[in-house]
């Protein structure tokens, strides 16, 4: 998420409570949780297995809970509780503004758009031309929508991110800042559901079509001309690469990559990044033909076993003759 106007290193640590380690006119031009840092962006750490990755990271100020050397260039904030102090800055920079209209006076909506009844479209929404929205579509806030885009019925573009961290009290949500991109030409079906970007985007490529009944967690970029089936389920962090087939009930963790023209089977589960341009079967997925064999070999078992139950009780008819 970016800040306009950019916001002093002093004023942040005003807001959050913080002390600083830099110049005090240092500008802080984004928001963003450490997978989506670039230059300027503030991000958090507090765990010492990540205080590397993010002293290291794009990002050029960081929050931290722990005294550290402050990097060349850049600069930090020291904060008891970092992830309280990110989350604290996200609702001053992007708080929850509560809707008084189904469609909202500050949304952009493109020549040619049909909106049907009983859709809400949120604040700082923009859609595109020549697009149908269907009933019952819910599109949040800052979500970007392009050109000739289809939604069906009951679809929600843009919901919270799925991120909490856990502690003894319980979890904390992680509020979130981020938006829905979909680009032209894209078609979703009914009673899909695509979360926001915690503090990126999620991003759905051109020409791209949904199944009904689909699920995109946050920050998750699929691709160009894809197809995603009905039921699938894709984690946050993912990225598909364009020309990729999902068939139904797919299932993909987080921080996957499939590869382009890679095709899914129904069905199948992904707990690794697949290389593209093959076809996939099985849980855990792999090659089809290799997991074809191996269901093949299955098969056989029962009756191979049998066949070694047989023998094991069976006595043996010809002994081998003593030497």
């Amino acid at each position: 998420m970016k800040i306009h106007p950019s916001v002093s290193l002093a004023t942040i640590a005003s807001m959050i409570g913080a002390e600083y380690t830099g110049d005090p006119a240092f500008q802080i031009t984004g928001l963003n949780e450490i997978h989506m840092v670039q230059p300027g962006d503030i991000t958090f750490v507090d765990h010492p297995k990540y205080y590397s990755k993010a002293l290291n990271s794009k990002a050029t100020t960081i929050i931290i809970n722990t005294p550290v050397d402050c990097p060349e260039g850049k600069a930090l904030l020291l904060h008891e509780d970092p992830f309280a102090a990110f989350n604290l800055l996200i609702r001053k920079f992007r708080p929850f503004t509560p809707s008084a209209t189904a469609i909202s006076p500050t949304a952009s909506i493109g020549e040619g758009t049909i909106i049907q009844p009983n859709t809400f479209v949120g604040n700082y929404v923009v859609i595109g031309k020549n697009c149908i929205i269907h009933s019952n579509v819910s599109i949040y806030d800052h979500a970007v929508i392009g050109n000739n885009v289809i939604i069906n019925s009951g679809s929600v573009i843009g919901g919270d991110a799925y991120y909490f961290q856990r502690k003894p009290e319980g979890y904390r949500k992680f509020h979130t800042c981020g938006r829905v991109v979909i680009e032209d030409d894209v078609e979703i079906g009914a009673l899909c559901a695509i979360d926001s970007g915690v503090s990126g985007d999620t991003v759905i490529g051109r020409g791209t079509k949904f199944d009904n009944h689909v699920q995109v967690g946050h920050d998750t970029t699929i691709g160009r001309n894809c197809l995603i089936g009905s039921h699938c389920a894709i984690a946050g962090v993912t990225r598909i690469e364009d020309d990729v087939i999902l068939w139904g009930k797919v299932a993909i963790n987080k921080d996957i990559v499939i590869g382009k023209g890679a095709v899914l089977l129904a069905t199948s589960a992904v707990d690794k990044s697949l290389e593209g341009g093959k076809v996939y079967f099985g849980i855990p997925a792999d090659e089809a033909r290799k997991k074809w064999k191996e269901l093949a070999s299955l098969r056989r078992l029962p009756a191979l076993l049998s066949k070694l139950d047989a023998m094991a009780e069976s006595p043996d008819k010809n002994p081998a003759p003593d030497v």
